[in-house]
């Protein structure tokens, strides 16, 4: 293998974002459905392929370098969580002249400061208006499979709620894989409304969920590449739950039926009884014991003693 610097961190190239947005002139506009930005032509056009859409230029506003973007006709779209922590929140506060706070809800880290926003309105500064206090910001690089390229994308949410159980949900997968290892989740746009002071405030949050495993096998440690990859396959396939033993090789290696019921006791008292597996068992049974009925190997059947009375 080659090397490395030692003095710089590896990471991936970002191939582009994922928005919950657009914009139509100069005007933000939600969406419902994801928003796939690059300045590669072809992962947007992919993209189009896979969720629908029209691809076209488009320029983010403040910016003079055109991109691509499709706003596709999916709300939900797969995904894989990669090794490491993929996932930085701060509250954000923007201007034309760049960030002008960065604060990890105690200490605003520009200013060493605490937190400006709660010392100003409170435990509630959420709840004011956009501009006047910092934006919760999630940002989290995924790889998505089914596009070109190797590189992250990387979603981006300003939802207080989101930040909330995208950082939950983050946090219990790292503490079952510690952070090695791909973990396949669905990225979904979720229509959500709140009801304060007597207002119905509609909005969108992105949730992060796993897709085609179990909790069991996301926390049981790194799963396997083959599995993160194509987990319904996964899932379908006849592959045994860990620390499960193979009841029926046990039951083909038996050397007779007798022992085919030995296997079928050692299952249903761990119960791992199904009927499934009765019936597969109670078939490799019949099948030994119509063999144990047959001749050997050298012709000569086996003796049956048959008591005889004078």
């Amino acid at each position: 293998m080659g090397s490395r610097l030692l003095n710089i961190q590896r990471r991936a190239a970002e191939h582009g974002r994922l928005r919950t947005g657009y914009t139509q002139g100069n005007r933000p506009m939600r969406s419902a459905n994801w928003v796939v930005t690059s300045h590669s032509e072809e992962h947007v056009s992919k993209a189009a392929e896979l969720w629908g859409g029209k691809p076209e230029q488009w320029t983010p506003l403040g910016s003079t370098i055109s991109q691509w973007r499709v706003i596709t006709e999916a709300s939900s779209i797969e995904a894989l969580i990669t090794p490491g922590d993929p996932l930085n929140q701060y509250n954000e506060m923007w201007s034309k002249g760049g960030c002008q706070r960065r604060c990890d809800g105690q200490t605003e880290l520009l200013s060493r400061q605490p937190c400006l926003c709660e010392r100003q309105f409170g435990e509630d500064w959420h709840a004011q208006p956009k501009g006047r206090v910092c934006s919760t910001t999630s940002r989290m690089n995924v790889m998505l499979p089914d596009l070109s390229g190797m590189g992250m994308w990387r979603a981006e949410t300003h939802s207080f709620y989101a930040a909330q159980e995208w950082g939950g949900m983050v946090d219990l997968v790292l503490a079952g894989t510690n952070g090695q290892g791909f973990v396949p989740v669905n990225l979904r746009i979720e229509p959500r409304q709140r009801v304060a002071n007597g207002e119905t405030k509609k909005f969108p949050v992105v949730v992060v969920e796993l897709r085609g495993v179990t909790p069991r096998q996301a926390l049981a440690g790194p799963m396997p590449t083959a599995m993160a990859l194509n987990p319904g396959a996964q899932a379908a396939a006849p592959a045994l739950e860990a620390g499960r033993p193979d009841y029926l090789a046990l039951a083909e290696g038996a050397l007779t039926s007798d022992d085919v019921g030995d296997v079928y006791r050692q299952a249903n008292a761990a119960g791992h009884l199904n009927d499934q597996l009765v019936a597969d068992l109670k078939a490799i049974a019949d099948r030994k014991k119509a063999q144990e009925a047959g001749p050997d190997e050298d012709g000569a059947y086996e003796a049956e003693v048959v008591e005889t009375v004078s």
